[in-house]
Formats: structure tokens, sequence, C-alpha cells
């Protein structure tokens, strides 16, 4: 089997240096350049459309990509991105509303406090 560059493999995968550079809008000496450098952030989402996803952009920045995309960074098996926010435990202060306690607990001792008791909660 035979390693084949992430970019040569969009190459092919588009049939041909000109092809791909047409689909992507970028000159086939600018395209053919990047064989010896790195393929720029802003053109690595036009390669994995080009290819429909068969070289990614991981494929593409094997170095930097988590820093640059972290979206596309794999969730832990224990809670994948889909999974809904877990519930609190009892008593944590996580993201849960106050509490009418909560919130009387906060006022100053001396302040005014007015309650509207037609307020439907």
């Amino acid at each position: 089997m035979i390693f084949m560059n992430p970019l040569d493999k969009a190459i092919q995968l588009c049939g041909g240096l000109s092809a791909l550079a047409k689909e992507i809008d970028v000159s086939s000496a600018r395209l053919g350049n990047w064989r010896l450098r790195s393929v720029p952030i802003e053109y690595c989402l036009a390669i994995e459309t080009a290819t429909a996803g068969g070289v990614s952009r991981k494929d593409l920045r094997p170095d930097d990509w988590h820093k640059i995309w972290p979206d596309l960074a794999v969730a832990p098996a224990s809670r994948r991105a889909t999974d809904p926010d877990p519930v609190p435990a009892p008593g944590h202060a996580g993201r849960q509303p106050p509490t009418t306690n909560g919130i009387l607990d906060n006022v100053p001792d001396r302040a005014a406090v007015c309650i509207d008791a037609r307020a439907i909660p």
C-alpha cells in the first residue's frame, strides 16, 4: 500500500490538480505549492467539501485541527454532543434557577421588599 499525502488524495478524488484548483477557486500553481507546505486553514473546508468528505480537515491539518476546529473533536463515549445536559444533583448550584428563598436570603436586612401576591409564578 502506498501512503498518499491528503492533498494528493484530494487531487486524485477530484480528477486532477486543475480540477480541484477550479473547484476551490485557486490557481493550479498555488495548489501545487501547498504540497510543499501545509494547506491554508481557509481552504481546508473547501477541500473537504470538494472531496465529499473523502479528505477531511483533520487529514489536511493533523497537527493543529483540534485548535482550529474544536467542534470536530470527538466527545467522550460517556457523554456525546447530542446527549441532553445532565440534571444537576440536588443542592448543586449548577444551572438551576434561583429560588425565592435564595433571592430573599441575599437581600440586605434593612431593604424594602415588595412582593406582589397577585403575580403568578
